[in-house]
């Protein structure tokens, strides 16, 4: 199965999936023909095929992921408000998590809160 994403201002609106023998089977060639498959069924936009095992475009483009078309990868939304992206678009909490414990993000005070084992 072929997974496409529906593209508008940068934003993943709706994700679709494909049969294989719609758009062949191997990425990038599967992308154009995929397309066309899409494009025959009269969805009409902007659809990219995403990788539900994260082999190409980085990530899985869930619906509100963006598109860097810079780097051509989706970007997951933000896990919190707070959290910014680094150059290699991974999200980024205000401070780096503590390395021994497990630990929960804490918005309201912008801090982690150890998590009793």
């Amino acid at each position: 199965m072929a997974h496409f994403a529906q593209i508008s201002d940068g934003i993943v609106t709706q994700v679709i999936v494909i049969n294989n023998s719609d758009c062949g089977d191997t990425f990038p060639a599967s992308e154009s023909i995929g397309q066309g498959f899409i494009e025959s069924l009269g969805l009409e936009g902007e659809w990219l095929q995403t990788s539900y095992n994260h082999t190409f475009r980085r990530k899985y483009a869930g619906i509100g992921s963006t598109y860097d078309a810079t780097v051509d990868e989706f970007v997951s939304p933000a896990p919190h408000p707070s959290w910014s992206l680094d150059s290699d678009n991974d999200w980024q909490p205000p401070t780096p998590m503590p390395l021994a414990g497990m630990w929960s993000w804490d918005e309201p005070t912008l801090s982690w809160v150890e998590i009793p084992e």
